[in-house]
């Protein structure tokens, strides 16, 4: 990362909770890595986070850092990580790639993470050349327009100050479907879907894997709210404990994450102090582009099950 990249990427907390083109530029100078020494880059992190990475951020800057090391003919098709430590967003991450496998068609990466030592996040990530074959998708749901739903700042407008939400910034455009769970919070006989469309904030460069990248960094928002709407709560407005613990990614077919994109997740089990979340991404025409999966611990306190 160069120096301009890396004061652009320390803005992504000075922005008064906007966003825009400026935002999101600072978001692709945060996943521009820094190359070290062959198979080792660094990134930082915006010191907007108080006490945690946000996983988004590190999923993202571990296939930045897969991805440097691979042809750019060879689409990332999936991910599979697990978060292990909390990160530190006041010290620098160092990702480590290991390449496990060049074969002809597919390509094999492992990368670690690391802060003070020690392992915060590995990522496994396979990439493919573009094939033809079998094709067959589910139907999107039938939703509204991204265009008439109401803003994240006009949803949020009576409670940005207990979420915590006028001082971050928003390089991601999101504007919720269903209704949001923080406005459903004691009624847990909801159901626990959550759909949202979202789409980057601004223009991003035509790079297939800065794209990939995005979305992998936005499929971490919003995702586990579909278990916590099952039960009525929300985060900072009830007791909620969580964090994520894993996260899988696999991508269907081309897209832009600059483009809308509706995210259509559920909840179909929670237990153990763990909730599981799957979620779907389609494109604006109805393509099914992409699939999520992640667990997170969830622990509700004053909710005893």
């Amino acid at each position: 990362m160069t120096e301009l990249a890396r004061q652009a990427a320390s803005g992504l907390d000075t922005d008064g909770g906007h966003g825009g083109q400026s935002v999101l530029d600072r978001l692709v100078a945060l996943l521009d890595l820094e190359r070290i020494e062959e198979n080792i880059y660094r990134g930082v992190s915006p010191p907007h986070s108080p006490t945690r990475v946000f996983g988004g951020q590190v999923a993202g800057q571990s296939l930045v850092a897969a991805g440097r090391t691979v042809p750019p003919e060879r689409g990332v098709h999936s991910l599979h990580a697990y978060f292990i430590r909390p990160g530190d967003p006041k010290v620098p991450i160092v990702y480590e790639v290991d390449r496990i496998r060049d074969g002809r068609s597919f390509t094999t990466r492992r990368v670690v993470a690391i802060q003070h030592g020690k392992a915060i996040f590995s990522l496994s990530a396979s990439f493919q050349l573009t094939e033809q074959g079998a094709e067959h998708a589910e139907d999107m749901p039938d939703v509204p327009a991204p265009e008439t739903l109401p803003t994240l700042s006009e949803r949020t407008a009576e409670y940005a100050d207990r979420l915590g939400l006028r001082s971050q910034p928003r390089p991601i455009d999101i504007r919720y479907v269903t209704e949001p769970p923080w406005q459903t919070r004691g009624n847990p006989q909801r159901p626990s879907r959550n759909q949202v469309w979202m789409r980057a904030d601004g223009t991003l460069p035509d790079d297939r894997l800065l794209h990939v990248c995005v979305l992998t960094y936005a499929s971490d928002m919003t995702l586990l709210d579909s278990v916590l709407a099952s039960h009525g709560v929300y985060w900072d407005l009830d007791r909620v404990i969580g964090a994520s613990l894993d996260h899988a990614l696999w991508f269907h077919r081309p897209f832009r994450a600059d483009e809308w994109l509706l995210y259509d997740s559920a909840s179909p089990t929670a237990s153990g102090g763990r909730g599981l979340a799957t979620g779907r991404f389609f494109s604006r025409s109805g393509q099914h582009i992409a699939t999520v999966v992640q667990e997170g611990l969830i622990r509700l306190p004053d909710h005893p099950a």
